[in-house]
């Protein structure tokens, strides 16, 4: 059948019947999981089968291993005898073991599985473990018997609902404190929620969640799927940290890593029942060879039901309000899309598309959304993928939005390579404005990859050494006053032209210097480099704070317009002059990123005659400028060649907004 999403975009018109394919790989994987009557959200649900799970007499524990001959469940409860409790096996590779409530499991004690393959017996941890932990003295780590999942808890959050416009603040709980340690999730609810409501963002995107042994993965080599991450608490603290953003109106996003699992054998899900195609691939396409982690083998009906449930698990029984699925694009592409440029539709539907992990993504989008229609879910595919943020009725992947991937690499080379008066106007343009017709993007100019150890963020890539000594408001260097100019600017243009939606990293909306750098043998296992200085931005005495400042009247003003809801309409770009005009609606937008030359009289074409003001300014004294702003004066339109234009005062390196009364 002809889908809509060949109407959307005609240059798909050659790819039909690749098109045709993909959804036929979709339905034929739905109807092998759940036939023609059970939903995927009545499928998904194993985690209420498997682990470990109180009863009427006692406990049940059930695992999937069916590569294994015998199983044993040891740990505090019998004094970790390790094949004092078998387990006895069922149908299609299920293991399963009652214990009675005479020798109950208590909450707290610790757990291990034993496997015995041949003449091997393994220890792992299980797969549905809901808390696992490092134990101090032996450094192994183990599951521990937690209430995550069958627990009682007083959610207060019934109707709650995310804001239609994500304004996403990407945050690190262990990070996320100014301390040199791992801080926690109740100091993140007590100390950061509130400073992210008052910047105005409405979303939060929580990474490094799902347990991982190595903390310098930034959490994305998982361990155990179904356990948040116990450096920073219980999972009990962990609901209270989305009850609370709940209150106080900002959604919850996970950055859910399901493209990829550690290839630990002792703590991950590797080699779990001593096979090594249990949940992954068999040979090199079990192994990405960039990252050094395991890959999923997603045309296996156990794996789609252990990923699904995952979903399911994060959004039922914490609340997440849905998910930012990391490597996507690793997961479309058989070569995980590592050298390539995607310059043509052809290489999207080539036989090095794994459309397994194409249905799959489909999948579980139809599920995210079936559990939770309010729920939002975003792909980090750099690819373009044709379709990822279209629903799946048109014979799109069914995300709501894909990350702008594209827009901090432009800033990152215009910031090394380019010197200032070389900047290009029309490819800034051009580069924050091209996506996929009709669909969602969120825009971003540096999130924490831009911030990672060999890296840095934008404001310290602007000012460098000089942000060591003249960050001081009554300093004057013209390293910093370029940085912090530029830093808004590039903030401004990015939110209001790459995408439906906005994002930044914690600390990085006031100009967190250095870089991410996690504790690790190469620097003396210090927390120097992961922690947020928060107390710089509440230093009146340096610049941080107004930087900050800027962001909070950036995104209010964008929220309040309802700006990126809004096409833009360029109505001018100049590179001689380095000036860029465009509008929204009744908004003006004027860009001059001189490096020294001001406009008198410059004329500013405009949809709509009338009275205008300056509703911001990135020259304005209270956000670090030099205050050549008039921010009182109206300016009314007049009609040159034919159009209506303003004739206004555009300061070099400064952006004006200004809105019709």
């Amino acid at each position: 059948m002809p889908y809509s999403i060949l109407q959307i975009d005609p240059y798909l018109a050659p790819y039909s019947r690749d098109i045709d394919l993909r959804m036929e790989q979709y339905h034929r994987t739905r109807r092998r999981l759940v036939g023609d009557g059970e939903s995927l959200a009545e499928f998904a649900n194993g985690h209420n089968y498997f682990g470990i799970h109180p009863t009427a007499d006692g406990w049940i524990y059930r695992e999937w291993a069916p590569g294994a001959d015998r199983l044993f469940l040891t740990g505090d409860f019998n004094e970790w005898d390790l094949f004092g409790c078998p387990l006895q096996r069922l149908d299609n590779g299920v293991f399963e073991v009652c214990i009675p409530r005479r020798d109950s499991l208590q909450i707290g004690q610790k757990i291990q599985l034993i496997v015995q393959r041949g003449e091997e017996t393994l220890r792992r941890i299980p797969a549905y473990a809901t808390r696992v932990v490092q134990d101090p003295t032996t450094y192994l780590w183990c599951a521990e018997i937690d209430d995550a999942l069958w627990g009682n808890f007083d959610w207060k959050d019934k109707d709650f609902r995310p804001a239609a416009t994500p304004f996403i603040y990407e945050c690190h709980i262990g990070m996320a404190t100014e301390e040199y340690r791992v801080g926690t999730y109740r100091e993140f609810t007590r100390q950061i929620l509130p400073r992210i409501k008052a910047l105005g963002y409405n979303t939060i995107q929580i990474m490094a969640v799902a347990e991982h042994p190595y903390y310098g993965s930034f959490g994305y080599q998982v361990s155990n799927f179904f356990a948040p991450s116990s450096r920073y608490g219980t999972a009990r603290e962990l609901k209270e940290l989305i009850n609370a953003a709940h209150r106080l109106g900002i959604a919850v996003l996970l950055d859910v890593v399901h493209s990829h699992a550690i290839k630990n054998e002792n703590e991950g899900l590797s080699r779990l029942d001593g096979t090594e195609y249990q949940y992954f691939h068999q040979g090199t396409r079990g192994h990405h060879p960039a990252w050094d982690t395991r890959l999923f083998d997603y045309g296996k009906h156990e794996v789609l039901h252990f990923l699904l449930s995952n979903l399911k698990y994060w959004l039922e029984v914490f609340h997440f309000d849905g998910f930012r699925f990391d490597g996507v694009t690793s997961m479309l592409y058989h070569d995980h899309g590592l050298g390539s440029a995607f310059t043509d539709y052809s290489m999207y539907f080539s036989s090095n598309t794994d459309t397994e992990a194409v249905a799959y993504l489909q999948l579980a989008n139809e599920l995210v959304h079936s559990v939770k229609p309010n729920a939002i879910t975003v792909a980090e595919d750099m690819s373009g993928m044709p379709g990822m943020c279209l629903p799946l009725e048109t014979g799109g992947i069914g995300f709501d939005y894909r990350l702008s991937m594209g827009v901090p690499d432009l800033w990152i080379r215009y910031l090394k390579d380019r010197r200032d008066e070389e900047w290009d106007m029309g490819q800034l343009w051009y580069e924050l404005t091209n996506r996929r017709p009709a669909e969602k993007n969120i825009g971003y100019c540096e999130s924490h990859d831009q911030a990672l150890v060999g890296d840095k963020t934008i404001l310290f890539r602007l000012c460098d050494a000089a942000m060591y000594t003249a960050m001081r408001r009554d300093s004057n260097h013209p390293d910093i006053d370029r940085g912090v100019a530029l830093h808004k600017m590039i903030r401004l243009l990015t939110a209001t032209l790459a995408g439906e939606g906005y994002l930044t990293f914690m600390g990085n909306e006031f100009g967190h210097p250095e870089w991410i750098d996690f504790p690790r043998e190469g620097n003396n296992w210090s927390y120097h480099y992961c922690r947020r200085q928060w107390s710089l931005a509440e230093d009146d005495s340096l610049r941080y704070g107004l930087l900050r400042a800027f962001d909070k009247a950036m995104v209010g003003l964008i929220k309040k317009g309802r700006l990126l809801t809004r096409p833009a309409h360029c109505q001018w770009i100049h590179n001689d002059e380095k000036t860029m005009i465009y509008t929204k609606g009744n908004t003006v937008f004027a860009f001059n990123f001189h490096p020294e030359q001001s406009y008198e009289g410059y004329y500013l074409p405009v949809e709509k005659s009338g009275t205008y003001r300056v509703v911001l300014s990135t020259d304005q004294p209270e956000y670090g400028g030099f205050g050549r702003t008039d921010m009182t004066y109206r300016y009314h339109t007049q009609i040159v060649d034919g159009r209506p234009c303003l004739r206004c005062y555009l300061p070099a390196r400064t952006a004006v907004i200004l809105r019709k009364e």
